[in-house]
C-alpha cells in the first residue's frame, strides 16, 4: 500500500539535480550578497560557523541523546587556542618565548585546526567522564556548569600570570592564510574583486561540506547506530552488548572536536576573542538550532542553524523602523529578541518535532488493517 511518505520521496536522479542546483546557489551566493554590502556576506559567514557548531552538538544531542548545555566551552577552547598561537600576546607576556620566536608565533590556521580539534576533544571526554551515570535534567545542569567554569576561567586567567588577558580579550590575531593567500585581504580575480568576508565564506563552506559528509558517514556506521540505540533505550542497548560508557565518551569527544574547529575559525575570522562571546546564551542558541531544525536529522539541523544565526541579523533591519514607529520608546535590540522568541514559539507549536524532523522519529505502532 502506498503511503504519503512514499509519495513524497524524490527519485535518485531528482536528488542529484537538486544537489547540483544547491551547490551552484551556495557558490554564487556571496557574489550576489556582495552587491548589497559585505555585511550580508558576513551574516552568511556567521551562519556557516553556527552550522558547524550545530553539527557537532547534533552528535551529542541528536545521535546519542545526551543533553549538553555547555557546548560553547569547546567553541571557546578552539578560539582561545588560535588566539594564543596566532597573536603577540604570549611573546609579549613571556620573555623566554620572545627570545625563541623573535618574529612572534604566527601559527597558521591549517596547523591550529587539528590541535584545536584534539584539545577540544580531550575536554569533551573530560566532561563526559564524570557524567556517565547522569541523565536528563541532571546531565544538563552538570554540562551547564562546565560551560560556565570555562568562561569564568577565561575571564580570570590574567592573574597572577596573564594567559588569557582576562575580560579585555585577545586582539591582533592573524587572519587565515593558505599557500600565500591571505584571507584577510581582498583578492582580485580577473575583473572581479573578492572581499575578505567572501574568501572566508568559501573556507567555511568547504569545512561545512566536509563536516556534513563526516556526520553522514558516522550516522550510517555501527557507531552511529550504537549512539541511536543508547538514545532510544540505554538499558536495552547495554543488554545488546553495546559498551555504553565508551560510546558516550566518544560522542562527547567527537562533538567537541567540531566545536574546537569552529572556534579556531571564529578566532581567525573575528581577529579578536573575549569571554563575552562564549556566554550561556550561546549554548542555549546552539541547542535551539538543533531542536528547531529537527533533532538527529542533518538537513534539519543545518536549516535550524542557518535560520537562528541569520534571523537576528536580518531582523536588525526590522527592529529599527519599528523603534522609530514607537518614537524610540521600545529598544530595537529587545524588540528583535522578542520577534525571534515569538517566531521560535510559533514554529515549535506548529512543528513540535522540528522543521525537518528525521523520517524515522515519532512513528507510532499501527495495528493491522
Amino acid at each position: 500500500m502506498t503511503t504519503p511518505t512514499m509519495l513524497g520521496r524524490f527519485t535518485p536522479r531528482q536528488k542529484q539535480w537538486a544537489a547540483v542546483a544547491l551547490a551552484l546557489v551556495l557558490l554564487v551566493l556571496p557574489l550576489g550578497l556582495q552587491g548589497m554590502g559585505n555585511a550580508w556576506v558576513r551574516i552568511a559567514d556567521v551562519a556557516l560557523l553556527y552550522v558547524l557548531l550545530a553539527l557537532g552538538l547534533n552528535i551529542v544531542v541528536g545521535y546519542a541523546g545526551l543533553l549538553d548545555l555547555g557546548f560553547v566551552a569547546f567553541f571557546a577552547v578552539g578560539a582561545y587556542l588560535f588566539a594564543l598561537l596566532a597573536s603577540p600576546h604570549l611573546t609579549d607576556t613571556f620573555p623566554a618565548l620572545a627570545m625563541m620566536f623573535p618574529n612572534g608565533l604566527h601559527t597558521p590556521l591549517w596547523a591550529v585546526v587539528p590541535m584545536a580539534a584534539l584539545v577540544a576533544g580531550v575536554f569533551g571526554i573530560l566532561l563526559g567522564a564524570p557524567t556517565l551515570r547522569l541523565r536528563g535534567d541532571y546531565l544538563a545542569i552538570v554540562t551547564l556548569g562546565f560551560g560556565e567554569i570555562i568562561r569564568v576561567f577565561l575571564n580570570n586567567l590574567d592573574q597572577p600570570v596573564n594567559i588569557t588577558n582576562g575580560p579585555k580579550g585577545l586582539g591582533q590575531i592573524d587572519s587565515a592564510s593558505f599557500f600565500g593567500l591571505d584571507l584577510g585581504k581582498t583578492l582580485a580575480v580577473g575583473g572581479l574583486e573578492l572581499a575578505s568576508v567572501t574568501l572566508y565564506y568559501y573556507l567555511f563552506l568547504a569545512l561545512v561540506v566536509v563536516s556534513v559528509v563526516v556526520c553522514h558517514r558516522m550516522e550510517r556506521s555501527r557507531i552511529g547506530r550504537a549512539w541511536m540505540a543508547i538514545r532510544e533505550d540505554e538499558i536495552a542497548a547495554k543488554a545488546m552488548g553495546i559498551n555504553t560508557r565508551n560510546m558516550k565518551l566518544l560522542a562527547f569527544g567527537m562533538g567537541a572536536t567540531f566545536g574546537g574547529v569552529a572556534g579556531a575559525l571564529f578566532g581567525a575570522f573575528q581577529g579578536f576573542v573575549s569571554p563575552e562571546s562564549f556566554s550561556l546564551m550561546e549554548s542555549v542558541m546552539i541547542v535551539a538550532m538543533v531542536v528547531l531544525g529537527g533533532i538527529g536529522h542533518l538537513p534539519g539541523v543545518i536549516l535550524g542553524a542557518v535560520l537562528l544565526a541569520a534571523l537576528p541579523e536580518v531582523l536588525r533591519y526590522v527592529g529599527g523602523p519599528l523603534q522609530s514607529m514607537t518614537d524610540g520608546r521600545v529598544d530595537a535590540a529587545i524588540l528583535r529578541q522578542l520577534l525571534i522568541a515569538l517566531a521560535m514559539i510559533g514554529i515549535m507549536l506548529l512543528r513540535p518535532r522540528g522543521l525537518l524532523p528525521a523520517p524515522d522519529q515519532g512513528k507510532s505502532l499501527q495495528g493491522k488493517p
